[in-house]
């Protein structure tokens, strides 16, 4: 057992550098070798690997080896999502390349540009001055109303999801899939999901591409301007309830300040800091979409951190399997609860 999980976690954290530079040199315009591989240490999903060669770099995207959970890790998805927005006002990377063929590096992957910019990990912004941090939120809430504003059909992406019904499809998908990656059981977590279930609210109708995992350190920031140059990590995109991005992105200012990537803004000086009140963030929000305000705030917030912690129990599943992409993602399992534990503090409070 020993041995399997360290030859899973070796092919989790190395390619097959030879096999896969002949083959994109026959696959990618100006792909030419001698090719450097470094392994970025974020990301929690699917190994990503930066590949340097004489002339340019870029980035490989792969799916964890191994036994996945149904629908998780879809790098196709990803890959066919940035290739409809590469003429949108979404800022998105090029992607050059998807290989389905498993085989070849032992599981799907595609290969897209490198882009030269800023990632940032705190909510807090303390890289940099007021001026620029207030105007980073602006222009996040800006990519995220531009997003939802986006006509699916003209970008062909009218068929990525299923219309209507999608909180309770949400609902389904991720309580089957914290299902499948429970080691004990949470009881807030069960609690959180009764909840859920019982104040489901009616579908409204509203269908948008969702990002699924729009946060601070999936964007890519201009090296000097507060300005996003790429949105990355489109696994979980799908038709949606934009609400839902929403409502994910402002669980940062409901979660407690620290130095982890994790950590949100609770208990700073927002104000102080640059940064907009939650209240004012989904106000900015509701202006650029052209609509009064939202109903039903409190589910949505709610729904995001039990969803948050869903996937973060299918990482500690896979990292008992021996093949999770970080090797910290182990020490993630003590976060389940807390996450539970605040979405039942907004379901009592709002």
């Amino acid at each position: 057992m020993t041995e399997t999980v360290n030859n899973l976690r070796s092919s989790v954290e190395e390619l097959p550098v030879e096999r896969l530079q002949e083959y994109l040199s026959g696959k990618v315009d100006g792909f030419n070798g001698p090719v450097t591989v470094t392994k970025f240490p974020g990301g929690q999903s699917n190994p990503t690997f930066k590949l340097q060669t004489p002339a340019r770099s870029y980035v490989l995207r792969r799916q964890p080896p191994g036994k996945l959970l149904k629908s998780a890790h879809a790098v196709d998805r990803e890959y066919r999502v940035m290739s409809a927005l590469a003429d949108t006002n979404v800022p998105v990377p090029k992607v050059l390349h998807l290989c389905e063929d498993r085989d070849l590096i032992g599981s799907m992957f595609y290969l897209m540009e490198y882009c030269e910019g800023r990632i940032f990990w705190n909510a807090a912004l303390p890289e940099v001055d007021v001026e620029q941090r207030s105007a980073m939120y602006n222009e996040m809430n800006r990519v995220l109303a531009a997003m939802h504003s986006l006509d699916i059909n003209a970008v062909g992406l009218s068929d990525y999801g299923r219309p209507g019904n999608y909180f309770q499809r949400q609902l389904d998908r991720w309580s089957t899939q914290y299902r499948a990656s429970e080691l004990e059981p949470i009881a807030a977590m069960d609690e959180l999901m009764a909840w859920l279930g019982d104040v489901l609210p009616d579908d409204d109708g509203r269908i948008a591409l969702v990002h699924g995992d729009y946060r601070l350190d999936n964007m890519i920031f201009h090296p000097q301007e507060p300005k996003v140059i790429a949105l990355l990590d489109w696994e979980l995109s799908t038709l949606g309830h934009p609400y839902a991005d929403l409502a994910y992105q402002c669980m940062q200012m409901r979660m407690p300040a620290g130095k982890d990537k994790m950590s949100g803004l609770l208990g700073l000086d927002i104000k102080a800091l640059g940064i907009p009140s939650e209240k004012e963030y989904v106000a900015k929000y509701c202006q650029r979409m052209g609509i009064d305000g939202i109903d039903n705030w409190p589910f949505y917030l709610a729904f995001s951190f039990f969803r948050l912690a869903a996937i973060v129990q299918g990482v500690v599943k896979r990292a008992k399997d021996g093949n999770a992409s970080n090797k910290n993602a182990a020490k993630l399992g003590a976060l389940v609860e807390p996450l539970a534990q605040a979405a039942l503090d907004i379901a009592a409070n709002g």
